[in-house]
């Protein structure tokens, strides 16, 4: 019998031609398959504005039978940003509003966190002025996070601030003030007025994927009293939106400023 031909033709260069790599390996070291590998080829697909300008007719005839129901679901405004809230380091609006908004939620369990974090990394994209729609919630918060609340001692708390100043900054809450080194070092740091005591335990909420010591923050992976739940209404997008929600009800737009929160200085 013939050996059989595969030919590969990858639809997008990186991922596609990882995916090549891969299947052409697989393919050549197993010793029981009818195939040999025939070529390898990729192709660069540039995807830019012209395509907004010009929408395939093909792709908005197949779009068209979901586009209503999709819209009816991600188009209704959820509330208003007073400024151009985005997310960087070591501080900004949008970082210092999310870990704001988890200390919000947490009533909603009776808890009372000494201090919230939230991963700079998992925010996704920027909420410009003005309307707020969930769509937009989506694009800032796409993952499947959960809240999160758990305890550290304060000795794991310390070595989380240096664990947060090696990456140069990530979402705190209010009450949180660090400083620290344009390379990484953490200088100092006080929660709620307070210098943090080794001994003492610190309730935090989260999200469950730092939880996990994700992000390179591995204190997390010390902590006790976990509260996790892992319903679908629990994932932090609906809190963001209950708070901005919560916000139009009361006639007022979201905000959140730079205010000292993280600052970088030389030692």
């Amino acid at each position: 019998m013939k050996n059989k031909t595969l030919s590969i033709t990858p639809f997008c260069r990186r991922r596609a031609w990882g995916i090549g790599l891969s299947v052409a390996f697989l393919l050549l070291t197993s010793c029981h398959t009818p195939y040999q590998m025939g070529e390898v080829s990729r192709t660069r697909i540039l995807i830019d504005k012209r395509y907004d300008a010009t929408p395939p007719a093909e792709a908005l005839s197949f779009l068209a039978p979901y586009r209503h129901q999709v819209d009816s679901i991600m188009s209704p405004q959820v509330g208003t940003a007073a400024r151009y809230l985005f997310a960087d380091r070591p501080e900004s609006p949008l970082s210092n509003l999310l870990p704001d908004i988890l200390m919000w939620a947490s009533t909603q369990f009776n808890e009372s966190p000494d201090l919230a974090v939230y991963n700079v990394g998992g925010m996704r994209a920027a909420l410009a002025e003005g309307k707020v729609t969930v769509s937009d919630v989506v694009d800032v918060a796409p993952f499947e996070n959960k809240i999160c609340f758990l305890t550290l001692t304060g000795q794991k708390l310390t070595e989380l601030f240096q664990q947060i100043a090696h990456r140069g900054g990530e979402g705190v809450s209010h009450g949180v003030v660090m400083q620290i080194t344009p390379d990484g070092k953490l200088l100092s740091v006080q929660v709620n007025g307070k210098d943090i005591d080794a001994q003492a335990r610190y309730r935090i909420v989260t999200i469950d994927y730092l939880s996990q010591g994700n992000d390179e923050m591995t204190a997390f992976q010390s902590a006790t009293d976990i509260v996790s739940p892992q319903d679908a209404q629990n994932n932090v997008r609906n809190y963001i939106m209950d708070y901005f929600r919560e916000k139009m009800r009361q006639g007022q737009s979201v905000d959140c400023a730079v205010e000292g929160r993280i600052t970088v200085v030389n030692p």
